[in-house]
């Protein structure tokens, strides 16, 4: 008999961590090590948010709240949902989880059947696919070329479509691409889905307000109403409001999906912090003053971060819609050597030589399902940035 269960062996430790983790282990023994590999804000949650939080602590706020959320934080969500993109989800079709990462979770477990099969868009969140097998789900892998803004082309859409399938991810701005659905982008693939109407549909939407140039992200229901009673629509506050810690994510879904989620979690991590979800309130009813400067401020990185990267030898980085990463391709480096007698054979071995020979951590495109490119975040000071990728262009400058 063994210790592990054997559905641990279908999932690996999330790639992202692991190479942060390396990071700070390298950074801890002296190394000089700039860290672009984590997805996390470096903006401090705006004060008005805090105070929110200081305010619901020493008021008593420090108990038990319903499984799926409080009555309050229930009803700024389904606010949020219906002034941003016009869906009209009750309080009670709403369920407060701790992260999205739990919303995604509690979905997979309370659906997927063995053998059930669950269609990714690729490149992807590393967490997708884990998820799906943790919950004995079949990822179905579909590949969104740069040509096409690494999007899903509805005609890729339906020949991923079999008997078998349950379930649609969409991820709009996309980690790790920074690639946005517009309305007209998701219309096609809606009509798709009209026709398949057994599929559900689950879109994350957790980078929504981090968009630039003036583009407006869509989401599925807002696209298409007739898909609201198979569509799990999901937000949180981690990103937007620079808020990882606190540990609020959110869906809205039809009310059956919501009550079986709730039962999972009532079993699992029932509700989330009292306090955060305090916070929460004050997010997304309060002032967004903080938010819009935070999006100047990630455009002016994108854009740096974008042509810094087109000037080093080998690197194509394509102009993100949203979130606040690259996915450039380094197709152009494999086959050469670094300074160093390095090989790069795969965009793994381009991230940890990089790593090692310069400082600089990235992650490699593999980790999203998606070879021959790797992820830069420029959620971290635009200084840091510019020396970050003064390293990347000699790196690349060297190899021969």
């Amino acid at each position: 008999m063994t210790l592990i269960a054997d559905r641990l062996n279908r999932i690996s430790p999330s790639q992202t961590i692991a190479i942060t983790t390396k990071a700070r282990a390298l950074k801890a023994e002296g190394r000089d090590i700039i860290s672009l590999s984590a997805g996390e804000p470096d903006f401090d949650t705006p004060d008005h948010i805090k105070q929110a939080a200081i305010k619901a602590i020493n008021e008593g706020e420090t108990r038990y709240t319903d499984v799926a959320g409080t009555p309050a934080l229930r009803k700024a969500v389904a606010a949020k949902f219906k002034r941003d993109s016009g869906i009209d989800y009750k309080p009670e079709e709403i369920i407060v989880s701790t992260g999205g990462k739990q919303v995604i979770f509690n979905a997979m477990l309370a659906t997927v059947q063995a053998g059930d099969e669950v269609i990714i868009p690729t490149p992807c969140w590393v967490s997708y696919p884990d998820i799906v097998q943790l919950a004995e789900g079949c990822p179905v892998f579909v590949s969104c070329s740069p040509n096409n803004g690494f999007k899903m082309r509805a005609e890729d859409l339906e020949a991923a479509i079999t008997p078998k399938t349950k379930w649609v991810f969409l991820n709009s701005p996309s980690n790790p691409t920074g690639a946005a659905y517009s309305a007209a982008d998701l219309r096609p693939i809606c009509d798709v889905l009209l026709k398949h109407p057994n599929i559900w549909v689950f879109t994350d939407d957790i980078y929504e307000k981090l968009t630039y140039d003036g583009f407006k992200p869509a989401t599925i229901v807002e696209v298409e109403p007739q898909l609201k009673e198979r569509t799990i629509t999901m937000n949180g506050c981690s990103k937007a409001y620079a808020m990882t810690g606190w540990r609020i994510g959110f869906c809205g879904a039809p009310l059956q999906l919501i009550k079986a989620m709730d039962k999972l979690q009532s079993q699992s991590t029932s509700n989330t912090s009292s306090v955060s979800q305090a916070a929460a309130v004050a997010a997304l009813e309060g002032p967004e003053e903080a938010l819009h400067e935070m999006v100047k401020v990630y455009q002016a990185r994108r854009d740096l971060v974008v042509e810094m990267l087109n000037q080093a030898p080998g690197l194509n980085c394509q102009k993100p819609e949203g979130a606040f990463y690259v996915f450039p391709s380094m197709q152009g480096c494999i086959g050469k050597m670094t300074s160093k007698g390095k090989k790069i054979e795969t965009d793994e071995d381009f991230v940890i030589a990089l790593l090692d020979e310069e400082g600089v951590a990235a992650v490699h495109g593999s980790a999203f399902v998606y070879p021959g490119h790797f992820r830069i975040s420029y959620a971290t000071s635009t200084e840091a940035l510019v020396e970050a990728c003064t390293r990347i262009q000699r790196f690349c400058a060297a190899l021969s």
